[in-house]
């Protein structure tokens, strides 16, 4: 192990916060609060209680997984795109670093972000509504899994980008629709049952219910089945990596 080498790259890529601090940490915040003002203050007192939780607590795992997909997905994926994109990339490759140490370096430092971002998040959440974790521990297992799960995501999509494009492509027009749909302001218990069966296709339908029972102990599908489908998520995430690294697929050309 080059541990050297994953500091140096993890150090870099965390100094990138630092230097654009209002995108990474503030913006999203922001953004988070304005939707808690709509959803919590605005809409909340008129909505009844969900599952037996007042609207206002329902949506915050939903707007926290919301954040996390979005900047685990952006963070992973300019963290690669970017030395792509300045030819830095052949001197990484050409260095005595294995495919695992730049990837344990790239991915762990936007995995670092995301779930800062999240904690952030939840902290913001309680100056709206009180938030009670029913299992702390369940809790941060979520988030670290779907974090490094979708920073993973974020890395095969910056290494199979050809341009910002492409980049924006993916996370805008499949992964937004997809939260937005996956139950992260309402329970699709709530869906006529057509349509709750066809929400249960959606694979972001498991990663919110999981991460919401872990806050407040009832979830749309079995925890053991959310808990599932993020390991298989994160699984093939790391196969795909695996692949790209062994053929060379769009690194070396």
């Amino acid at each position: 192990m080059n541990h050297y080498a994953v500091l140096a790259i993890y150090r870099f890529e965390m100094a990138r916060v630092r230097r654009t601090l209002w995108q990474s940490l503030v913006t999203p915040v922001i953004t988070t609060s304005l939707y808690f003002v709509v959803f919590g203050a605005a809409i909340g007192p008129r909505m009844s209680e969900v599952g037996g939780v007042p609207y206002g607590a329902f949506i915050v795992p939903g707007l926290i997984m919301l954040a996390i997909f979005t900047e685990s997905l952006n963070n992973a994926s300019f963290g690669i795109y970017l030395p792509k994109f300045t030819g830095t990339i052949y001197e990484l490759l050409s260095a005595p670093v294995s495919a695992f140490e730049i990837v344990l370096a790239y991915v762990g430092a936007a995995a670092t972000k995301s779930i800062v971002l999240g904690l952030v998040i939840l902290a913001t959440a309680n100056a709206f509504v009180p938030v009670a974790i029913v299992h702390p521990a369940w809790m941060i297992a979520f988030l670290v899994l779907t974090a490094a799960a979708f920073c993973l995501f974020g890395f095969i999509l910056g290494i199979w980008a050809k341009s910002f494009e492409q980049l924006s492509f993916v996370p805008m027009l499949i992964v937004t629709p997809l939260t937005f749909l996956g139950g992260a302001f309402y329970s699709i218990d709530m869906l006529p049952p057509a349509w709750r069966t066809f929400s249960l296709f959606n694979p972001v339908v498991y990663l919110i219910s999981g991460f919401r029972w872990s806050f407040h102990g009832t979830s749309d599908v079995g925890v053991e089945l959310s808990l599932a489908m993020t390991l298989a998520f994160f699984a093939a995430c790391l196969a795909a990596v695996i692949w790209i690294f062994r053929t060379g697929y769009r690194l070396k050309n």
